[in-house]
């Protein structure tokens, strides 16, 4: 699959319009079927204990993720293009 299709290029332009969290829950609400957000939300708090250092059976305890999930989103942290690391480090400066 294309990453870098129109198509692709007119969600992510659809997605950083949205300015609250009000607005995303909506869009995503429409355009996702609830597993889908669920699954999206998942790997996000996969990935957020796996960079504070929680191990597969802490993370898959307090998840319910399965171990394929946990392994690719780990594997995604320690070789993929940095989404998730961009992500999770402006989450956290948002935090402090």
């Amino acid at each position: 699959m294309d990453m870098h299709n129109k198509e692709l290029n007119n969600l992510y332009q659809a997605i950083l319009s949205l300015k609250t969290a009000d607005e995303c829950h909506k869009f995503f609400e429409d355009i996702c079927t609830i597993k889908e957000v669920q699954a999206m939300s998942q790997r996000l708090q996969v990935a957020m204990l796996l960079e504070d250092g929680k191990n597969y059976v802490e993370v898959s305890d307090e998840t319910g993720a399965s171990s394929a999930t946990i392994c690719r989103v780990n594997k995604c942290l320690m070789y993929g293009s940095g989404g998730y690391k961009i992500a999770l480090d402006r989450m956290d400066k948002a935090g402090d």
